[in-house]
């Protein structure tokens, strides 16, 4: 699982009482290479993806977000360490994924039942860093309630609408998770791979949005959630670094101001 380091790095969880660091991180393999190409080199390669990709899965969708989206191409062979074969073999998985999903169809009535529980939503101000922020509220998730493939699809609904907000030169998105208030009533066997809705999916973002996931805080983090977290945090791989675990003061004084805070941390 090939993944950008995160821009924070690795932080210590700054709740004292919980020590949600102490299991031991599972190894990796990372593809190192010496150089990246140039952008000629580059050229080369996304041609030779979208010709292999039209050669061997003539059957996906063209067009944005299709196998000759060059933009899209670029991206995924940068996240792959320019592998050609390994792009390609990601592309097609993503590219199928949209379409069997039907992600592009996705609208706010689509998953407006989901959506009104106010347990993620896309906060309407960018944090200090000038990245578009996915908010999840742990306490307003309650198993059962909704299908899992309804919150998949606000997941992916919720990803695609910070994506489009991103602004010039940047790439990735913060994610906010509340933990305030959060009890077992608001888990269960799948919450270990989908916590409220999507953060927990990160396969979501490891198949499908590649290197789009900048950092994810677990904000006021209880104790009860401590097992929770030890079950699924060698699921997570590489993307357990991209954790912090921290209080509201630091997610009101490191990441927002006074006028973007959200409103959630404000009372």
């Amino acid at each position: 699982m090939a993944l950008r380091a995160c821009p924070h790095g690795y932080r210590q969880p700054l709740i004292s009482a919980v020590d949600f660091t102490k299991s031991p991180s599972r190894s990796f393999r990372f593809s190192v290479r010496s150089s990246m190409p140039d952008s000629g080199q580059s050229r080369k390669l996304v041609l030779e993806v979208k010709e292999k990709l039209a050669k061997d899965h003539g059957s996906l969708p063209a067009g944005k977000y299709g196998r000759d989206d060059e933009e899209m191409i670029l991206w995924f062979l940068k996240d792959r360490k320019f592998s050609v074969d390994e792009a390609v073999g990601k592309l097609t998985k993503a590219i199928k994924w949209r379409q069997e999903f039907r992600v592009s169809d996705l609208t706010e009535e689509s998953v407006e039942s989901v959506a009104k529980t106010g347990k993620s939503y896309v906060h309407d101000s960018f944090d200090v860093h000038g990245r578009p922020v996915l908010l999840v509220v742990a306490s307003n998730h309650f198993p059962g309630v909704h299908a899992p493939e309804d919150d998949q699809k606000l997941c992916a609904f919720l990803i695609e609408k910070a994506l489009r907000m991103l602004p010039p030169g940047k790439d990735d998105i913060l994610g906010v998770i509340d933990l305030r208030n959060f009890s077992t009533a608001n888990a269960d066997v799948k919450f270990l791979t989908f916590l409220p809705s999507f953060f927990l999916q990160f396969d979501v973002f490891y198949y499908y949005y590649p290197r789009r996931l900048g950092e994810v805080l677990f904000v006021e983090a209880p104790f009860v959630f401590k097992p929770f977290w030890q079950l699924a945090k060698p699921l997570l791989k590489s993307y357990a670094s991209l954790a912090r675990f921290c209080s509201v003061e630091t997610v009101r004084k490191e990441y927002f101001t006074e006028e973007t805070v959200p409103g959630i941390f404000n009372d």
